[in-house]
């Protein structure tokens, strides 16, 4: 009994196995995920399709295709750091999508398989279909399959076609209608596409469906992509269609890639087109080196972390201030009685400021000439690694600049007597 227990046990993982394997009977790779600011109603699309031999060597996605050639997985190998917008982005290493015929379920999955949430913070999303196939609804849910909030306090999101729009309407979970997002204030929503699913722009609504402006005076923001798929080109508008200013204090935006997709720069113009304001966009897959460190640097770094002993010397609380960084982690070896055992012991900015003030007041914590020394061993751009020795202690320091300032941000620190130490 046990043995034909076992061989149907082996003949149904065969049949699963099988079954699922045929289910993936495609795979596709791309670079890039298709931008997306718009609205999740706008279909998941890969950009700068690659082989998989290429895919090796580079960041990619992998969408993998059932025999009728629905979406049914996302594998997410892009590990490029530029920023992207919450909806133009997954969050997971692993999208699971099942369908039936009125539904389309997204669940998502870290690289040991447990479910996590994605961009928007959700667990599960469920796609509601129309009778043509297109998405009528959205609604987000918990581990637990209970409904749930976005981060942007959405729970669910309805779509119908009305003349040329898609109409968007989003609610949380009291039934209460919800903005666009928790930083853009647009309420009703409509949508108009070009044929390749991209979208041409997307316009504030009143309750009858009429085009208004927002407070801010912006009624629509409309998109231009090119023949890649990238996006180069969003401006803001008015509800005659006028060019004007959003809150962020930009008109018309324009974004630059590379031959590979790879978005690299980004420029803001005025309503007339005037230039304003624009940078570079970091990204691990451009990465600028660091330029040795300038002498000016070198000298300050020194007398950041020279300042801190002389502060303790001379009495001097100020220079203290100036050198520790308000976030100062000062840490050193010390033994636990209750614990028995070796900790580590905190000290913070305050309190260094204040054995500033009268930790050598007797002036027998050190010798008449202390000995200090300073050892740089590496400057990167904005921070720095340092090693002090002085006549009571070794130590290493970190060093940080933020606003064209240096200071000190980790101290770990020894006494030069090791016997000071318990064993």
């Amino acid at each position: 009994m046990k043995s034909i227990t076992l061989i149907i046990a082996i003949i149904a993982s065969t049949l699963t196995a099988t079954i699922y394997a045929q289910s993936k009977t495609n795979s596709k790779y791309y670079r890039h995920l298709r931008y997306n600011h718009v609205s999740p109603y706008i279909k998941l699309a890969g950009t700068y399709p690659i082989s998989k031999s290429v895919a090796k060597n580079t960041s990619h996605y992998v969408f993998i295709y059932n025999q009728s050639n629905e979406l049914i997985e996302i594998i997410n190998n892009h590990y490029f750091t530029e920023r992207r917008h919450p909806l133009a982005s997954i969050g997971a290493y692993k999208t699971i999508i099942s369908h039936t015929k009125n539904t389309e379920t997204r669940i998502f999955l870290d690289k040991n398989g447990k479910r996590i949430t994605n961009d928007r913070m959700v667990y599960k999303e469920v796609f509601t279909k129309d009778r043509k196939g297109n998405y009528a609804k959205l609604e987000f849910f918990d581990v637990n399959d209970k409904p749930m909030e976005s981060n942007w306090e959405i729970h669910q999101y309805q779509w119908f076609k009305k003349r040329k729009m898609i109409i968007e309407k989003r609610f949380d979970l009291k039934n209460k209608p919800k903005n666009l997002s928790t930083y853009f204030e647009f309420g009703i929503t409509g949508m108009k596409f070009r044929k390749d699913g991209t979208p041409i722009g997307n316009y504030n609504l009143d309750d009858t469906y009429k085009v208004i402006n927002n407070s801010a005076g912006v009624a629509s923001y409309q998109d231009a992509y090119d023949k890649n798929g990238n996006h180069i080109k969003y401006t803001y508008h008015d509800k005659d269609n006028k060019l004007v200013m959003n809150q962020f204090g930009l008109a018309i935006g324009r974004k630059e890639y590379d031959a590979l997709g790879n978005y690299i720069k980004q420029g803001h113009y005025d309503v007339n087109d005037q230039f304003l304001r624009g940078r570079d966009i970091p990204s691990n897959q451009h990465i600028v080196l660091s330029k040795k460190a300038s002498k000016q640097d070198s000298l300050e770094i020194k007398r950041i972390s020279l300042g801190y002993l002389i502060a303790l010397q001379e009495l001097k609380p100020k220079l203290m201030k100036e050198v520790m960084n308000d976030s100062l982690n000062k840490v050193t070896v010390g033994f636990s009685r209750s614990l028995r055992k070796e900790v580590v012991t905190a000290i913070s900015k305050d309190r260094m400021i204040e054995n500033a003030k009268n930790w050598n007041k007797s002036n027998t914590r050190f010798p008449p000439n202390p000995n200090n020394k300073i050892k740089i061993l590496d400057i990167y751009h904005r921070i720095a690694t340092v090693k002090l020795y002085s006549d009571n202690w070794v130590e290493y320091l970190h060093l940080i600049k933020l606003d064209g300032k240096w200071s000190i941000i980790n101290l770990l620190w020894q006494h030069k007597n090791v016997k000071m130490y318990p064993y």
